[in-house]
Formats: C-alpha cells, sequence, structure tokens
C-alpha cells in the first residue's frame, strides 16, 4: 500500500502554472490535472492547503514599476489570486473533495476569513484549503504568504510546484541550455545565489521556522503524489 511520508503540506501554485500552454487565463485541462493530483494525495490522507498565485491574471510588481501605485496593483493582485482559488475549488469540489477557500482580503460573499484555528480545523476534517489574497499586505509575494501560511498551520513542508521548470537550475533552463540542475541546497545557498525560486523574505521566513521546500515541475502528471511518496525529484531546499 502506498504510503505518504508527510502528513500535513502546503502547495504552492504559481498563476502561471493555471495558464499552461496559453500564458494568460485559466486553462480548464490544467485546472482538472492539479485537481485530480491534490485529490490522489488527498485519498492518502495528506492534509493538504495550497497557496496559489495570480500571474496568469495580474502581476502587481510590474505594473507598480510602470507608473502604478504600487499598492494598488498589488491588491489587485490578491483579487486575481481570489479568482483562481475559486476556479480550483470547483474543480475539486467535481471531483468529491471538500474544499473551503479562505482569504486574507475579506470578501465573505465568496470566501471565508483566514482564520488559522478555523483552517487546522477544516485540514483535520480532511478537507483541502486554499488560502487565496495573499498575506493581506501589499509589497508581499505569495512566496512569503506559502511561507507564512506553512509556519502558521505547522505544515512539514513547502511544495513548489512550477509551470516551466523542473527543478532550480544555477541558471535560466528557459534561456540557457547548459544550466545545471540543482538537487540539494540550503536556504543560504537559494539567497545568496540570487537564483530567483522565491523571494529573499519567504526564503528567511522557511530557514527560520525550518520549513523545507521541494520545487519541481507541475506538468507531469502525477508529480505532487510522487513527492509525497518520498520520491526524489526537483530540488530539496532545507534549511542548513
Amino acid at each position: 500500500m502506498e504510503k505518504a511520508v508527510y502528513k500535513r503540506v502546503v502547495l504552492k501554485l504559481s498563476g502561471e502554472a493555471l495558464a499552461g500552454d496559453k500564458g494568460f487565463g485559466i486553462d480548464p485541462d490544467v485546472l482538472r490535472d492539479i485537481a485530480a493530483q491534490v485529490d490522489e494525495v488527498h485519498r492518502l490522507g495528506v492534509e493538504v492547503a495550497i497557496v496559489v498565485g495570480g500571474g496568469n491574471i495580474w502581476r502587481g510588481a510590474p505594473a507598480g514599476e510602470r507608473g502604478m501605485d504600487r499598492a494598488t496593483a498589488d491588491y489587485m493582485g490578491m483579487l486575481a489570486t481570489v479568482l483562481n482559488a475559486l476556479a480550483l475549488q470547483d474543480a475539486l469540489e467535481h471531483r468529491g473533495v471538500d474544499t473551503r477557500v479562505q482569504t486574507a482580503v475579506e470578501m465573505r460573499q465568496v470566501a471565508e476569513p483566514y482564520i488559522r484555528r478555523r483552517a487546522i480545523r477544516h485540514l483535520e476534517k480532511e478537507r483541502v484549503v486554499i488560502f487565496a489574497g495573499g498575506t493581506g499586505n501589499p509589497y508581499f509575494s505569495t512566496d512569503t504568504t506559502a511561507a507564512l501560511r506553512a509556519a502558521e498551520i505547522e505544515a512539514e513542508v513547502i511544495l513548489l510546484a512550477k509551470g516551466k521548470v523542473d527543478a532550480v537550475y544555477d541558471d535560466d533552463p528557459l534561456t540557457n541550455p547548459a544550466a545545471k540542475k540543482l538537487t540539494q541546497l540550503t536556504y543560504i545557498d537559494l539567497i545568496n545565489r540570487g537564483l530567483g525560486v522565491m523571494d529573499s523574505t519567504a526564503a528567511s521566513l522557511c530557514m527560520d521556522n525550518k520549513i523545507p521546500l521541494i520545487v519541481f515541475g507541475l506538468n507531469k502528471t502525477g508529480n505532487i503524489k510522487r513527492v509525497i511518496l518520498g520520491e526524489k525529484i526537483g530540488t530539496y531546499v532545507k534549511g542548513e
């Protein structure tokens, strides 16, 4: 019988991953595939919390750099994550997976406000919890949200599912074919080498709270389950 090596995880999905090859918006086929993979690991008894980005709809930082008020641009990005979260909730519930969306920016008509104890209780009741709205504050990325929520709910690991790459490389593999794959790193390496997997705030938060990170490619069907079962794919990032 297949046995998961983790009991409670935070799965970080970028908005770009939801767009698939389209590059923008939500690809229904990708959405269904992600839901199927989450359903698969959920059936193994794993408590799954998901943090979803919004870059497939809106990116706050580039808009701020082009002259828009940065706080306004970031709040728009938070709303984009809610759209993605609701779409993912719908896909999961079509598979019969009981799901709750919690938002850091309150919008009670469509989702619960984020309450730590309630989120933990949902997980204990075998519900998938999707965290949307980032941290609720501008200037913080959804990577930082993943690190923060993982610390708050005492997750054992953060699973960082990438849409275009399958691990951490010493250079951008999309532009440099000679880039070398790195199978194991420390957070200090990640920060000092500027590898761009996650921002320094998120990496520091993970390091301080001793939360390991696994970076892997999402688009290969079954990769989430492979990681949950302990298979060595992608890159493992640890505190020391």
